[in-house]
């Protein structure tokens, strides 16, 4: 059974065990009469083919609470928008497949380059920030739920339980951020939010002394988990970062934006697994090894826009302390998988806090180097200030879409 264990900083849901997901469903139900609930799914292509995403179908086609469900495709072409379109229909719920590269949606993206306001890359933020646009355009939503297309572990469980502390009008709760143990194949997984983000904060705290946002981030028992639900209420002015720190952006703007009692975090799963990326050692462009980089610049350029001072020293002596304290907790996930019989590779896990060590002056370089850079998706209340009828049109494209190459 799990424990009962409260930070302080955040409200923590676990799972006791106590409660089925039938009765949890029968509550959203409920709940969904008056408070309209939507999922967006942001899916590649490539997605459609692996042996993850069936299952999800399967899972959610027997979710009753759910108003609409946004697929966001990428890297698709006309005949794949077309299978996608089949491959989706098995959803019984209303729902709609965005087709991103589509001619029309790419003319909507013309429009935001002609204004500087669109995303700087393309990518898993991108894709969540149009499906986002897509949601306030149709108005009609006031929770909206995000997880991910390769999920191996996947159960309705999941979501019901993730939507919960926002749909409950009885919740304070504006944002929920899921949590789960990375186990799978009798390992932990896990790397980056194991091996980099939490020394990270640890050696943070030490050579920069006491900030709100570095315990913020430390409360989350899995910061970089991709399953969030939230009021949509709060979504016009959320600036989604278009490179590999969505998590911790998303989480930075519940900072900013929300009171700490606003935000909790859910125990959405026992045991949680999905496709692993390549630690990519020998390329920083690709990888955990980009994805470490980005995650490091989104926290320092957090804490510099807070006062916190970074220069070369301070990243030196970051480094030397985030170094120690990996390895600190990596005997003590070395014992923990042990005592579960699980496995941890203490070599290859010691070459990735080496290699992780690397790429925080890698992020510490970037950043000194171009302080100003500010990866940030605009919010969709500037792009309607700017464009007051892009929102629109873009429903009107994806509609054309749907007619046009059904």
């Amino acid at each position: 059974m799990a424990d009962f264990h409260q930070n302080g900083n955040i409200a923590t849901l676990h799972n006791l065990r106590t409660r089925s997901t039938e009765d949890l469903t029968h509550e959203l139900v409920s709940y969904s009469t008056s408070r309209k609930i939507s999922l967006i799914l942001p899916s590649l292509y490539s997605e459609l083919e692996g042996e993850a995403l069936p299952n999800i179908l399967n899972e959610l086609a027997q979710v009753p609470y759910l108003h609409r469900i946004v697929i966001g495709l990428d890297r698709a072409d006309e005949q794949q928008y077309r299978h996608a379109r089949e491959f989706f229909s098995v959803l019984p719920q209303n729902h709609v497949v965005i087709w991103n590269d589509s001619p029309r949606m790419k003319e909507i993206e013309a429009r935001l380059q002609a204004l500087g306001l669109a995303p700087a890359e393309p990518g898993k933020g991108k894709n969540v920030w149009g499906c986002i646009g897509f949601l306030l355009a149709c108005a009609d939503s006031d929770v909206v739920a995000i997880h991910d297309c390769d999920i191996l572990t996947y159960e309705k469980d999941l979501l019901a339980r993730l939507v919960y502390p926002v749909v409950n009008p009885n919740f304070p709760y504006q944002v929920a951020k899921g949590y789960y143990a990375r186990v799978g194949g009798g390992k932990i997984n896990g790397r980056v939010a194991r091996m980099l983000v939490s020394p990270l904060l640890i050696a943070l705290k030490r050579v920069i002394g006491d900030r709100d946002y570095i315990d913020f981030l430390r409360a989350f028992r899995y910061s970089l988990s991709g399953e969030f639900a939230m009021r949509t209420s709060i979504l016009a002015d959320l600036r989604i970062p278009s490179d590999w720190g969505l998590e911790i952006g998303v989480l930075s703007e519940a900072w900013r934006n929300l009171a700490p009692k606003a935000v909790c975090q859910v125990e959405v799963a026992d045991h949680y697994d999905h496709k692993h990326q390549d630690l990519s050692a020998d390329d920083k462009s690709t990888g955990l090894s980009r994805m470490s980089i980005d995650i490091c610049k989104a926290i320092f350029r957090k804490l510099a826009a807070d006062g916190t001072v970074f220069n070369e020293e301070v990243f030196r002596t970051l480094k030397a302390t985030y170094y120690r304290s990996a390895l600190d907790l990596l005997e003590a996930y070395y014992n923990d998988a042990m005592m579960n019989g699980l496995a941890v590779d203490r070599h290859r896990e010691e070459k990735t806090a080496e290699l992780f060590a690397e790429n925080i002056m890698e992020a510490g370089r970037i950043f000194l180097e171009n302080p100003s850079e500010t990866p940030f998706i605009p919010t969709w209340n500037r792009v309607h200030s700017a464009d007051n009828s892009l929102m629109t049109d873009m429903l009107k494209a994806v509609a054309a879409d749907l007619r046009d190459y059904s």
